[in-house]
């Protein structure tokens, strides 16, 4: 690639990522350079009937950002990356009703009403998820509180496309969202599933488009509001875990070969793409442990498990968790590892109740040490400790990337090396990873700054306080 890229774009490139704790823009060159990057926290509302996402204040933010990145160059295309279980309901041009957060909890009558609708786990690979986290269950709980919302003219929107739509007005659907355990699409056959069907929720989906495809333009009132071109181009826009991925994939180690993507944030989330040979869908995965059928960009499934790993570390540290991950901090950390080993102090699952490999279980602390960096090394062997369990869950086998931030927790990528002797773990940048790969949406050849980082086991054996761990776990497991 030449320094302008392909297809002899000279502009600037837009990702705007709108997480669930925080909404971040940067702005690249066409040859992979990140000129700036701004982050926002996003906070809920509470909300009579569920809690709300802050579209107002997202939008007011990325309207200022944009008007910043007006200034400091040309930007010739908005790329709009999204965490899943998130949509927008249109009507008429507007917003017809607040987002819902997906930690809003279902009436226990109406979960009830919903489980009776669903499609089987080996149909969608959508596995029945607590509160809102299937997508499907929010337009239950909108067609109970607001009857006739999603009949005719309304438009269902998935959270990226929203920002899309918001953009350029045009309105679209795409497969990474739609196939997120959203329990509204058939990932074998790329269509709505029949509960989406059979509810009209699949009428109210706008036209299928592919990740990469130009929506539109950006409309005048964004043209004027911000600055920006007026021929600025709108991409559709994928989920964010599918960004890592395609990120990932423009490593040598990872394009073409078994291997695993480990994503980390608010979200664990483990994507294997099989060998070629490899058949994958639904067969085999525990639907009651997490694992589900992603899909990429390219609309191909993708095995998949998941735990709430950042908000189980916040949970567990009780202080700022950058400290779990933080470049000063890793010698003490590794350092405080034998002390843990030596006094057998353990984390037992889960602190994010209803999610991942052991959502029934309500966790504990067995001896927690008193020592701070002590409980941080400990934390981070848990974390490890159930990755390795999802892992083994979806048969990640050969190499596997940690991306994300906590790729830079030594403690717990060391720990899994060593509790994974036979794979290849690597790490890479831990903080653009989403949003190059939506880059690499415009820019297919574009290649990763850097090589990946091979990861040492740590220098003392996890095997006895592994089978500690695992003992306990299945004892907490039989008592349930």
């Amino acid at each position: 690639m030449n320094e302008h890229g392909e297809d002899g774009v000279t502009g600037l490139i837009a990702v705007l990522d709108v997480g669930k704790t925080l909404s971040k823009l940067t702005l690249w060159t066409p040859a992979g350079a990140l000129v700036e990057r701004r982050t926002r926290p996003n906070p809920r509302h509470a909300g009579a009937a569920y809690a709300t996402l802050d579209t107002d204040g997202i939008e007011a933010w990325m309207a200022e950002t944009f008007a910043d990145f007006a200034r400091i160059g040309r930007v010739e295309a908005i790329v709009p990356v999204g965490h899943g279980a998130a949509a927008a309901i249109v009507r008429e041009g507007r917003l017809a009703t607040p987002v819902m957060d997906y930690e809003s909890a279902l009436p226990a009558a109406e979960r009830v009403r919903y489980d009776a609708e669903r499609d089987p786990f080996g149909l969608t690979g959508s596995p029945a998820l607590p509160d809102g986290l299937n997508l499907g269950a929010q337009l239950h709980l909108l067609d109970a509180v607001q009857p006739g919302l999603l009949g005719p003219g309304a438009t269902i929107l998935l959270w990226p496309q929203y920002w899309a739509w918001l953009l350029s007005g045009v309105a679209a659907s795409e497969a990474t969202s739609l196939g997120c355990h959203t329990d509204l699409w058939d990932p074998a056959h790329g269509r709505p599933s029949p509960m989406a069907v059979r509810r009209g929720w699949a009428a109210c989906l706008p036209p299928l488009a592919r990740a990469g495809d130009v929506l539109g333009t950006i409309s005048a009132d964004w043209a004027a509001r911000t600055g920006l071109p007026a021929d600025t181009r709108v991409h559709c826009g994928l989920h964010d875990s599918n960004a890592a991925l395609l990120a990932a994939r423009g490593f040598p180690e990872i394009a073409g070969q078994e291997a695993t993507v480990l994503s980390t944030g608010t979200w664990f989330v483990a994507m294997r793409t099989p060998a070629a040979d490899t058949a994958a869908g639904p067969a085999g995965l525990s639907e009651a442990r997490d694992c589900l059928i992603n899909v990429d960009a390219e609309g191909r499934p993708v095995p998949s498990a998941r735990f709430m790993g950042g908000r189980e570390i916040e949970t567990l540290t009780g202080i700022d968790t950058r400290r779990i991950d933080i470049a000063p901090d890793q010698p003490q950390l590794v350092a405080a590892v034998p002390a843990v080993l030596a006094s057998t102090a353990m984390v037992l699952p889960s602190f994010a109740a209803g999610f991942g490999p052991f959502p029934q279980a309500r966790g504990r602390w067995l001896g927690m040490p008193a020592d701070a960096a002590e409980r941080r090394a400990a934390v981070c062997l848990y974390a490890a400790l159930v990755a390795d369990v999802s892992l083994d869950l979806i048969g990640s086998r050969g190499i596997l990337l940690i991306e994300g931030r906590f790729a830079e927790a030594q403690v717990f990528v060391r720990a899994l090396a060593s509790l994974r002797p036979d794979t290849s773990v690597y790490v890479a940048n831990a903080h653009n990873d989403v949003s190059f790969g939506a880059l690499r949406l415009l820019f297919p050849t574009l290649k990763p700054d850097g090589a990946l980082a091979r990861v040492a086991p740590l220098d003392v054996d996890l095997t006895g306080y592994a089978t500690t761990w695992r003992g306990e776990v299945d004892r907490m497991e039989k008592a349930a």
